[in-house]
Order: C-alpha cells, then structure tokens, then sequence
C-alpha cells in the first residue's frame, strides 16, 4: 500500500506512521509470513477510559452476521466485532494470525492444521470450539447460504475438527493464496447462529476486540470494549461512537468542532480546509470508477468500439477538474501502488482521433447513447466531463444519473448499453484473484449485466484465473498479467481510474490511528491520547 500524501497541521506535509503497529514477520508452517500487530507502544500512551468518536459517511444498511454482510458500514464493523482463523489487517492489507494462535501448518500440498487461541471466547463468555469454526466455514461454503462469499473459498474441500482446539483444512488443489483467503470467513458462535440467525444479524457476538451495544440507522453505532479479549489486538479505547453523518458538510462541521477525532470520505473540495487544522491523508485505493458495456446490444459487442470509448476519455481533465487531482489514471486493472501490478499490453490515452478511427471502422460513427451513472458524489462530479469527451469524438449522450439501486434495476433487467459505476470490493481482500473474480467471476456481473460469459475471450481469461492460483511466485505473476492485458483488451468492464481516499483525524487526540486504503475506518490497535 502507497502512502500518497499527507497534509498535516498547518498544511506542512509529513510522513504518517501508525506509531502504535510494530511489524513482526513470523514465517509460517506454509511457508508464507504475517505481520504480526502489537498495541504494546499504545497501551502505554493512551487514556484506558477514553471513547472513540468517529463521523461515518455511509448510511447504516443490512446484517452484520459476516457471512453476509457487504454494506461498507457493518463490513468496517465487523473488523472489531469478529476475528477469522487468519486476518487482513485493514491498513496494510497484510495477514496475521488473529483467532488462530499461530499461521495455519502446511502437511502436504492440500492439507493444513490450524489451532485455535488458547482461551479465546467470544463476547457472550462462550469459549470459541473447532466446532464453531467448522460450523462457520460450513455455512459459507453452503452454496444455498446466500453468501457473497461462497466463490472466494470455493478452493476449500473440507474443514474438520481434529480436537476441541485444533481445524484442519483441506483444499482441493494447492492453492497459493491461503493465508489471503481465510479471513473471508469470521468465525461465529454456532449456537447462537443456529438458534436465531436473523437475531443474530441485527445483535452480532464475535470474539473480537469490541463488542457492538446498539446500533441506530441516521444516528450512531456504540461499541464497547471486550474485557475478556486475549488476541493479538485488544481494545485501547473503552468504546466506541461511530456517528452516521451521511451528510458531508456535517462531517465536515463535526471534524473541525472537535465533536470527532476522525472521519472518513473528506469531501475533495474540503481537503485543504481540514489540513490547516488537523491531520489529512490522501490514500490510494483500488477503489475504481469502472465503464461497462452490454456486449449483447449492439455496437457493444464489437471491441472496437469499446476501445473507443476509452481512448475518447479526457482523462487528465477529468481527474483534475472533476477529482481536484485525487485519482489516478488506470494503466492496469490494478493500480500502480499495488504488489502484483502489471503495466497492461493496452494503455488507454487520451487520442480523439483513434477514437473517431475505430468507431468509423466498426460502422458506429452516429452513435448516439444513454449512459447511466450513479449518483455518488463525486461521481455525479465527473460525469458531465466523461460526456464531454464522448460528445468529443461524435458519441451522442444522454446522461442517466439515478441511485444506484435504480440504476441496477435497469442493468439487470438488460435495458442498457452503458454503464459508469464506483467499485470496490478490496474490502474484503486485495489479491489479484479475489479482485478480479468479482467482476469476471461465474456471476450476475459475467452473466447477466456484460453478458460475456459466453464468449471465447471469457473462457481465455477463466482458463488463465483457475491457473494462476494453483501457480507461485514469477509463474503465477505471469499469469496474471495475461489477464491484465486481456482484461484491457477486451475492455467490458474496465476502470476509468483508481481513485484516492481522504481521510481526517486527529493525531493529537488519537494515538495509532491510520487511514486504510477502502471505505471505512479501522481502530484496531488505536487508542485516544491520555491527558
């Protein structure tokens, strides 16, 4: 993860460092390493009685049972209520034994054991049993679960309890990315899960560090902290207030006033106001704003012509002028800060003219379009400037701009051609293989709102993704660039840019508080300063 910039008090540019994570590498019976976090230097700087105020600028939507949650609010929740066996920490996007007490052993090419902290509970009393582990995994490998999870451990055969304590996993190829994968799962208390599950979706009890008291749509989540916690990140704050303030000038007014100590989605314009007072830090994301086309309603269907809505992008214009400069130019699915990015085969730049030259040669010179957005906030910003560009080079378009809901109404009922969306589903991992099955993966996305899944080039790329995960090291790296440069190719869903994520706080009043690089706020090992 690349640090791209941060604005400190007075506007004086600085380097951040969450000064409370020290980085222990712990090689593993797999062969792979954690970061191992530790709050040692936080406890002894922090007020133990101190409460986390927190401005959130997502409303407040749906289960926080972890099997299903995907609302950016419960997701960022969850980080503190919930551990898996092995989890990402949110910031660095590293993996470190959370429940486990140890990175899982590897006993052959598909076998692993995995043991249980010793004494952990959840925050119910309840001791955490292998028995609730092999229940969690079981439930999202159901695939009548529901879960928007079920495909990212479909490697996983079988997980069985070899005693009270101790998991074993079986997969059912060598997989590479384990330690990656196994915090999709967050391991929940079967009894209470069974028992009521709908219950325990809206009163959620995990083994992690904090536990949630209640939680109010349009006004605040309060957490407390889980005295019994024994893990690797115990609670350095008493609790936690996280105030839904969707608003966000009142975000704005809440940071600046003092009545939080952090915030999320710093809105563009507001960036250099905030600097002057506290701290402001600009990450980049993998968060995109994609361009998708239904390749089953013609021209769309013809390469050509997607390609030429790409290179027809004004991009400088519209990250500069629509972004104020807090987005990146896609070279890449991945962004240029990533580990695995590869530079694509096919770089979209700005050029009218090969735009103007591939529509003709594709017979689409008098195209006229509706092109539905969303209406999120920035992206109600920049979507003026994308028709601009396309009325540029002889594209006519109707702009479609409508809550996202409504906009999918229309994807999913097959009523467009082209699509201009934000995405990011790097909260939940940020390996290549996961990101990528997202949208190109055996679902609604392949099926039913590109309609590529029946195409020859599909196929390619699901021969070159099934491959790379049973590869390692420079093979598995090659393997996925051809997919990165097919993917840019074929461009059916491809991202316009990567965009960064401002976020605010106070260094002052919170000691070990680090921005994560996707929605959300992350307190784990983040404590408010004593005195």
């Amino acid at each position: 993860m690349n640090r791209i910039l941060v604005r400190g008090r007075a506007g004086r540019l600085a380097i951040a460092v969450a000064g409370t994570v020290a980085a222990a590498v712990v090689l593993a019976g797999c062969g792979g390493a954690s970061t191992a976090p530790s709050s040692s230097a936080a406890a002894a700087e922090v007020d133990p009685d101190g409460i986390i105020e927190a401005g959130i600028s997502y409303a407040l939507s749906g289960s926080f049972d972890p099997m299903i949650a995907s609302g950016a609010v419960t997701v960022a929740a969850d980080w503190h209520i919930f551990e898996g066996l092995v989890d990402l920490d949110p910031v660095t996007k590293e993996p470190y034994a959370a429940l486990a007490a140890d990175m899982p052993t590897q006993i052959d090419d598909t076998t692993y054991d995995v043991d249980i902290r010793e004494g952990a509970t959840f925050q119910n009393g309840d001791p955490v049993t292998a028995d609730d582990v092999v229940f969690s995994y079981d439930r999202v490998l159901d695939p009548g679960s529901g879960s928007l999870f079920t495909t990212y451990i479909s490697f996983i055969d079988s997980v069985t309890a070899v005693d009270d304590d101790t998991v074993e996993i079986e997969t059912k190829f060598p997989f590479s990315l384990l330690n990656e994968r196994l915090g999709i799962v967050k391991i929940v208390p079967k009894s209470l899960v069974e028992a009521d599950a709908e219950d325990f979706g809206a009163n959620p009890v995990g083994s992690g560090p904090y536990s949630l008291v209640s939680a109010v749509p349009e006004d605040k989540l309060v957490f407390e902290a889980y005295a019994d916690y024994n893990g690797p990140r115990p609670a350095q704050a008493a609790g936690m207030n996280w105030n839904l303030l969707a608003d966000s000038a009142a975000r704005v007014t809440a940071m600046t006033s003092g009545t939080i100590q952090a915030m999320e989605d710093v809105p563009y314009i507001d960036v250099d106001t905030l600097a002057s007072t506290v701290d402001v830090e600009s990450v980049q994301s993998f968060g995109q704003l994609f361009m998708m086309f239904n390749t089953h309603a013609a021209p769309f269907d013809d390469v050509r012509v997607r390609q030429a809505f790409f290179y027809a992008m004004d991009m400088d214009k519209i990250i500069q002028t629509g972004m104020l400069g807090n987005a990146t130019a896609a070279t890449s699915f991945l962004p240029d800060t990533y580990p695995n990015y590869h530079e694509a085969s096919t770089v979209y730049t700005h050029d009218a003219d090969k735009a103007k030259e591939l529509l003709a040669d594709a017979g689409a010179s008098d195209l006229s379009i509706t092109l539905l957005t969303t209406d999120t906030g920035w992206v109600k910003e920049v979507a003026p400037l994308i028709k601009e560009s396309l009325d540029a080079v002889g594209v006519n378009v109707t702009l479609d701009i409508g809550q996202s809901a409504a906009q999918y109404a229309k994807v999913d009922s097959g009523d467009y051609t082209v699509m201009v969306a934000p995405g990011d589903p790097s909260v939940f991992g940020n390996d290549p293989d996961l990101l990528m099955n997202w949208w190109y993966g055996a679902n609604v996305w392949t099926q039913t709102r590109t309609n590529w899944a029946d195409s020859a080039e599909y196929a390619q790329l699901r021969t070159l993704l099934d491959s790379a995960v049973q590869e390692e090291g420079d093979a598995q790296q090659d393997t996925w660039n051809e997919a990165f440069d097919l993917l840019a190719e074929q461009a059916v869903l491809y991202p316009l840019f990567h965009r960064k994520l401002p976020t605010a706080w106070s260094a002052q009043e919170l000691v070990g508080f680090a921005p994560v690089p996707t929605t959300g706020l992350s307190f784990l090992d983040v404590g408010v300063a004593a005195g």
